[in-house]
């Protein structure tokens, strides 16, 4: 039944009586909410509690962009998902517990990668775009189509005890780019995957960005735009640093260069295909059956002991500098370099080859790669 004063059903009155009970909100202010649609990238560990709560606060319609399949690995931080849902579509079971959690709420689901082709049309129907990525280069492609469709971007990042969040409006002030204006090198852009994050961390982060995406629906109080907080876990500590908006920013300065949306894979992995050799799984195998070949893993070493390839020589990145001489008889033969997904590798065969290496091939995909296609006894992490 519905309330011809307020336009909310009883039961809806019950389940959002404290939000009403907020003069700052009250009926208006709900009716907002149930009336607004946000868009998730991303539903790994930020967008899972990200949704929970927008979902509980009665956000109308949310969307989720996400392709991937829960792994084993997900449930130590992806808090919607069990046991049970593992090998599932990621937004499939956020859509399952989200319709549980609140009958309210629609969820849309667009089971794709985000990519220059659909990323205007995607992002174009919602109000707020909340990113939760953890790769470069969907992080820049979020950032200049929320450029170049005027859309807040609610931004957050982790990375093994830290975070970070923000509000990126272009229109009154920083975008992504005026933070970071060009993707790193791969090879210094470590994942979550391989660099670790502590599990309760994206929770944290995604909070803030659900509270900032709440007040901006909301139209109330002090938004982080301008404005990035840190946080470190472990010293329990929040920092907040100033953040301009670039007049030479190259997609929402004065004089924009960037004016469609561009291939960011291709930008960032030029620099590293231009300076070595690049081979896949299969190839990889193919060298290491023809014999003379050195298939060096520059991993940590607990990394070694939850799984490795037979017969590889682990020199952990950080030491390779100093321990060269113990593979230089390499320097005239073929060198195969892997890591878990591949960066860590790419900045190995940079090394090798600073030292005089003549043949260095980075192995694209890793371990992980290895036992995909090559080796499923092999486990993941």
């Amino acid at each position: 039944m519905s309330d011809a004063k307020t336009g909310l059903t009883t039961e809806q009155t019950q389940r959002y009586l404290r939000h009403l009970n907020l003069p700052q909100i009250g009926v208006d202010g709900q009716r907002k909410l149930l009336d607004a649609r946000v868009l998730l990238i991303g539903a790994g560990g930020l967008g899972c509690p990200a949704a929970q709560y927008l979902a509980a606060a009665g956000v109308g319609t949310l969307g989720l962009v996400d392709f991937d399949r829960i792994e084993m690995s997900n449930l130590q931080r992806q808090v919607l998902f069990g046991t049970a849902d593992v090998g599932r579509a990621k937004v499939e079971v956020v859509q399952e517990r989200i319709e549980r959690l609140n009958p309210d709420v629609r969820v849309e689901v667009h089971d794709t990668r985000l990519t220059v082709d659909n990323a205007l049309d995607l992002l174009g129907a919602y109000d707020v775009i909340l990113d939760g990525t953890d790769n470069f280069s969907t992080r820049y492609l979020v950032n200049d189509a929320c450029v170049l469709l005027k859309k807040p971007n609610v931004h957050g990042s982790i990375f093994r005890f830290e975070g970070q969040a923000t509000l990126f409006r272009a229109d009154t002030g920083p975008c992504y780019r005026c933070l970071y204006r060009e993707p790193p090198p791969p090879e210094l852009a470590p994942s979550c995957a391989e660099g670790g994050v502590l599990g309760v961390l994206p929770g944290m982060i995604a909070l803030i960005q659900t509270t900032e995406t709440v007040k901006l629906l909301l139209g109330l109080g002090d938004s982080l735009a301008g404005r990035l907080i840190q946080y470190d876990a472990l010293a329990m500590r929040f920092s907040e640093f100033r953040v301009p908006k670039d007049p030479d920013c190259p997609v929402c300065g004065k004089a924009p260069t960037i004016t469609t949306l561009q291939e960011i894979d291709a930008v960032c992995a030029s620099a590293a295909r231009s300076a070595f050799v690049e081979c896949s799984v299969l190839e990889a195998k193919a060298r290491l059956c023809e014999g003379d070949v050195l298939l060096l893993d520059v991993r940590h070493p607990h990394e070694a002991v939850v799984a490795s390839i037979a017969g590889s020589r682990l020199i952990p990145l950080a030491e390779l500098p100093t321990r060269i001489s113990e593979i230089a008889e390499w320097k005239s033969r073929r060198v195969l370099v892997h890591c878990h997904h591949g960066g860590r590798s790419a900045k190995a065969c940079q090394i090798l080859m600073e030292h005089g290496f003549a043949h260095v091939e980075n192995v694209q995909g890793g371990i992980d790669a290895w036992a995909c296609e090559i080796d499923t006894t092999i486990r993941r992490y």
